[in-house]
């Protein structure tokens, strides 16, 4: 992965927008490390393969990135995107990482189901 370009990514986002795409969003706040302290209140979410078409999609913000998909009736929001990439399927995978290199949000974008 990169780092986000934000005019690159905009085009990407840009892209998938007023077609059916498959969804894959997550969040965590520790759960790699959450052993190492018991006292350590994790929390997360996930949603996968899901089907939306979203009308508009923004990156906003400096780094790390806030990236927004307007539907007809809300918006799916990931906050913290610091990296992207475009894989072999055709799928946009992005992603925050913190500074040790550990996910704490995802977001991928792609016009087949997600099956890894």
């Amino acid at each position: 992965m990169e780092k986000v370009k934000p005019e690159h990514l905009q085009e990407l986002i840009t892209s998938f927008a007023n077609k059916d795409v498959y969804i894959h969003l997550e969040t965590t706040n520790g759960s790699y490390a959450a052993h190492f302290n018991e006292g350590f209140f994790n929390a997360g979410a996930f949603i996968r393969n899901i089907v939306i078409k979203y009308e508009l999609g923004k990156v906003a913000g400096e780094s790390p990135h806030r990236i927004g998909l307007k539907l007809p009736s809300g918006w799916i929001y990931a906050q913290g995107i610091t990296h992207y990439k475009v894989d072999e399927h055709g799928r946009l995978l992005m992603a925050g990482l913190d500074p040790e290199g550990k996910l704490a949000v995802a977001l991928e974008i792609s016009e087949t189901p997600f099956t890894y």
